[in-house]
């Protein structure tokens, strides 16, 4: 298997997002626009960059095993685990499934979350050629609708938007992004969910923000941070509560 040569900028670039490596997991901070797998755009997913970064790191002449046990939207930042064997990977697949890891979230918000904090426990349904969830209106009732939960809390705020950190309970298409926007708080730069303007970078302000999950081979405790994007003016210098 012969991998693209990484110029010095994105050689440095990708070794800068790197939040925690060992011979069995990989995690990264993905940036917005970035793509995790391989779609219908011809545009190199994280997972085949990443090879070919090992690869010209580490000098390795054969295939590179990069496995995917989760998702992140194209829109959004934040952190992506990656798995570099396949035991790890098989192992992070059953995790994520089973819900075994905790999930925490970042968004900045068109407007206030009253109130400053709770449980949102939605019914929603996704339209396939809209790419866009809907959450059921009481009364109604489809049978393509799930349960979708998380917890959310707001903990600061900038000069004009309100920073609400999300503890994702289910993994629903869109989730977050509809279930903020059902609650009157649309996600900043999102469009398709009652943004009223777009980021000048395309993407929406939500970032996944932390991971808490046992290793799949240490089988130790452990919590990943990643930083925001610099774009997120104003949101460094907040306190948070804890």
């Amino acid at each position: 298997m012969i991998y693209r040569e990484l110029s010095g900028g994105e050689f440095d670039d990708l070794a800068s997002r790197i939040l925690y490596e060992d011979n069995h997991l990989l995690i990264i901070n993905k940036k917005v626009g970035e793509i995790v797998q391989g779609d219908k755009t011809s545009d190199e997913p994280l997972t085949e960059t990443y090879k070919a970064f090992i690869a010209q790191r580490d000098s390795k002449p054969g295939q590179v095993f990069m496995g995917l046990p989760h998702r992140l939207d194209r829109p959004v930042s934040g952190i992506v685990v990656l798995a570099k064997t396949s035991k790890a990977l098989e192992r992070l697949n059953a995790m994520f499934r089973d819900s075994d890891v905790r999930k925490i979230y970042w968004a900045l918000v068109c407007a206030e979350p009253r109130p400053a904090e709770g449980r949102l426990e939605d019914m929603m349904w996704r339209n396939e050629k809209q790419n866009k969830s809907y959450i059921c209106r009481p009364g109604s009732a489809r049978k393509d609708a799930k349960l979708a939960k998380l917890n959310y809390r707001q903990i600061g705020k900038t000069d004009r938007y309100w920073l609400v950190e999300v503890e994702l309970l289910t993994g629903r298409h869109h989730q977050i992004r509809c279930q903020l926007s059902n609650l009157g708080c649309p996600i900043k730069g999102d469009l398709k969910y009652g943004s009223p303007r777009s980021n000048p970078d395309g993407g929406i302000s939500l970032h996944a923000r932390s991971i808490t999950f046992v290793h799949p081979v240490k089988k130790e405790e452990m919590t990943v941070e990643a930083p925001v994007p610099l774009t997120w003016k104003g949101v460094n210098s907040i306190v948070i509560p804890r």
